[in-house]
């Protein structure tokens, strides 16, 4: 019996060195190494290529290389009665609350209009916000959402957190599914930290930032398939929004005659947010490898039916 990594980019090095150093009885193969699909019982994945889950039959637990899950359910070869896992990465956490952290802080510091500034060679001090005068809502209050939410709140911003239960975090006002329209209305600025389902699917579109006070500035470090591009964009011309950093897009590279990459109020960055680092999440992936292996309940369970 084995376990199989299926990336679409192919890179496995990495998590095969990782996964042999976590517990070295584990046999590690790819599709290229693997000689008898029937002999892989457990999958490890990010993207595998549309069609891989049919060709081995034998699979009991499919499990995602990241937080994000919503790459398994868009492949129609996923098996119906398999168990689904994610990892949870406290990097991966950490890397999150640096980058939003340090996106709120630029935008309230206005560093980008300095920027400007600078190649125009122009010396003009700008009025600014401080971190106690902002307040962060972050739509998505998970596990990410609320490392998020503390690092901002230590930082001093006035943080809400949106999700479908709500959630006990101190310092931190949490909101639940039908209190949306009032936690938007308070959010200056708008971290997406959602999971990508049916139902969250191009959330992030002009009927809900009309409920935004206006000129405020959205964080999409979620999915792509979170946001109505077209959106955006009269968002930003209608100034409803001030402007946008977003790190995820539908498709990525962002192709070329993209209008986001035209405009100087959006920042663009290549999706790196935060990234599985295969050494911090090596042991747990080897951990339910062996409870598989043995019958137990797997740890970081996802529930197909609500897709996260």
């Amino acid at each position: 019996m084995a376990l199989l990594l299926i990336r679409n980019d192919k890179n496995y090095q990495a998590w095969i060195d990782a996964l042999n150093e976590a517990d070295p009885s584990i046999e590690v193969l790819t599709p290229e190494t693997i000689k008898d699909p029937a002999n892989a019982t457990m999958a490890i994945t990010w993207k595998a290529p549309k069609g891989s889950y049919a060709n081995y039959s034998n699979l009991k637990v499919i499990g995602s290389m990241g937080a994000g899950v919503d790459h398994l359910f868009e492949d129609p070869s996923l098996p119906k009665d398999v168990i689904l896992t994610r990892v949870v990465d406290n990097k991966l956490a950490s890397d999150m609350q640096e980058f939003v952290s340090a996106l709120c802080l630029n935008h309230i510091r206005n560093l980008k209009t300095y920027t400007k500034l600078q190649k125009e060679g122009i010396w003009k001090p700008t009025d600014y916000k401080r971190g106690k005068d902002v307040t962060v809502g972050i739509l998505g209050f998970g596990t990410l959402g609320q490392a998020v939410g503390r690092m901002l709140k230590d930082i001093g911003f006035k943080v809400l957190g949106w999700s479908h239960s709500k959630k006990k975090v101190e310092g931190i006002t949490s909101f639940t599914q039908n209190e949306l329209d009032d936690f938007l209305s308070k959010a200056e600025i708008l971290v997406c930290l959602l999971p990508l389902t049916e139902e969250t699917e191009g959330i992030l579109n002009y009927k809900l930032f009309k409920k935004l006070p206006k000129g405020s500035y959205l964080i999409n470090v979620a999915r792509g398939g979170h946001l109505v591009d077209d959106d955006l964009i009269e968002a930003l011309n209608t100034n409803q929004l001030s402007s946008a950093a977003l790190d995820v897009f539908h498709k990525e590279p962002l192709p070329e005659d993209h209008p986001f990459w035209n405009r100087e109020d959006v920042i663009i960055t290549p999706h790196i947010a935060s990234m599985s680092n295969a050494k911090s999440v090596s042991a747990q992936v080897a951990e339910n490898y062996q409870r598989m292996e043995n019958g137990e309940e797997l740890k970081n369970q996802v529930k197909a039916d609500r897709g996260y």
